[in-house]
């Protein structure tokens, strides 16, 4: 089964109003602690970072189905329900400037914990390492502006995070979690959920560009001198023929069609161009001497046009490309009502409602909210 992903959301502005805002929180928390008291932390975390379970309990919750606004309200109703002492699970960072916070709140809600110094440390490269490939090694013209880390008592996290395409007015969501990926840059995604692929979208953490992070680490380590070449400084003016035509007067009036001209070894790649400024970022990346990619692109100014550029020249050096395909699926839960991509798979459908009306009706709640609920999952799963 598919775990985690990411959905395309429109921009819808505006809050949840009061009244139904109370009510988020309420049920959210009374349907994972019920999950919660009856799973456990894992499975929690599990159906967090699963899209398809996440999406249906913003829509038992009481919010839009489709709007970009499903990731903001839900994680703000769950980070005001949950909290370390009664659940010993926490939700920290948030949407903009709040996300930035993330980092401090790991530091202190590790020490409520009692984790040590290390355990903390590694928290924190966590959530940088899920904001950063995200941002800067899946280039899917997606940039972040929200970052929801989910953390338990024993140093379990899941993130769901969201990216926005400023041309578009469209959102992507990101689901993370610790126990399922090997490493941070190969594969860490185990599902992504999406009805719309990007064209030529660089993948820097899919398994057809482990070889690219180790050239990309190669080409730092040896001194990004020699890469000069094959940067040109930033120019608006278009390159020319004439550029590459040796004439001691200058005077290009009186060309011959016969006359040759004198093309370079070395030439600037697109997308390449760099300043002496941003070139020093590179030059620093040497001195430090990374010894693995993610310690590559955790560096100071290794943003999303360097690993862009030492994924190019990889492939020009060595002829080794990296992945250009965006690694969104074409995924559903239950399968399709007209039979695509596969019939509706009516057995794990029913289970799928079982469970949830199941966690509905232990929940800690008042009859009248309980059954309105209810009503609600029955309209979204009908």
């Amino acid at each position: 089964m598919q775990r985690k992903g990411m959905a395309n959301l429109p921009i819808h502005g505006g809050h949840a109003p009061r009244w139904l805002w109370t009510r988020m929180v309420k049920l959210s928390k009374a349907i994972s602690e019920v999950i919660l008291e009856e799973y456990g932390q894992k499975e929690f975390l599990e159906r967090i970072s699963n899209p398809y379970w996440f999406q249906s309990f913003s829509c038992v919750i009481g919010f839009d189905w489709h709007s970009s606004g499903t990731t903001t309200t839900t994680c703000g109703a769950l980070r005001a329900a949950l909290n370390e002492q009664d659940h010993g699970i926490v939700v920290l960072g948030g949407k903009g400037k709040n996300s930035l916070k993330t980092p401090t709140q790991l530091e202190k809600k590790g020490e409520y914990f009692n984790f040590k110094d290390k355990q903390i440390e590694n928290l924190i490269k966590s959530s940088r390492l899920t904001a950063k490939i995200d941002n800067s090694c899946i280039q899917d013209t997606y940039t972040l502006y929200q970052h929801n880390f989910f953390l338990t008592e024993k140093g379990k996290w899941a993130v769901v995070q969201q990216g926005m395409n400023l041309d578009e007015k469209y959102a992507r969501r990101y689901h993370w979690m610790s126990d399922e990926f090997d490493e941070f840059i190969k594969e860490p995604h185990t599902a992504i959920s999406c009805d719309k692929k990007e064209q030529n979208t660089l993948n820097m953490v899919s398994k057809e560009s482990i070889e690219v992070q180790k050239i990309s680490l190669d080409l730092i380590n040896d001194n990004p001198e020699h890469l000069r070449k094959y940067f040109r400084a930033k120019d608006p003016n278009q390159t020319s023929l004439m550029d590459f035509y040796k004439r001691e007067d200058n005077d290009f009036t009186n060309i011959k069609y016969q006359e040759s001209f004198t093309m370079p070894a070395h030439h600037p790649i697109y997308e390449m161009d760099m300043s002496n400024r941003e070139f020093e970022v590179l030059k620093n990346a040497y001195e430090i001497q990374p010894e693995k990619y993610e310690d590559l692109i955790m560096l100071r100014g290794i943003g999303p046009k360097k690993i862009r550029a030492l994924a190019l020249i990889s492939d020009i050096i060595y002829g080794q490309k990296a992945s250009w395909k965006d690694p969104v699926k074409y995924s559903f839960a239950h399968g399709g009502k007209d039979g695509f991509p596969y019939p509706v798979d009516k057995e794990t459908y029913d289970h799928s409602i079982e469970t949830i009306k199941e966690s509905l009706y232990q929940a800690k709640l008042d009859d009248n909210e309980k059954l309105s609920a209810v009503k609600r999952l029955n309209k979204y799963m009908n």
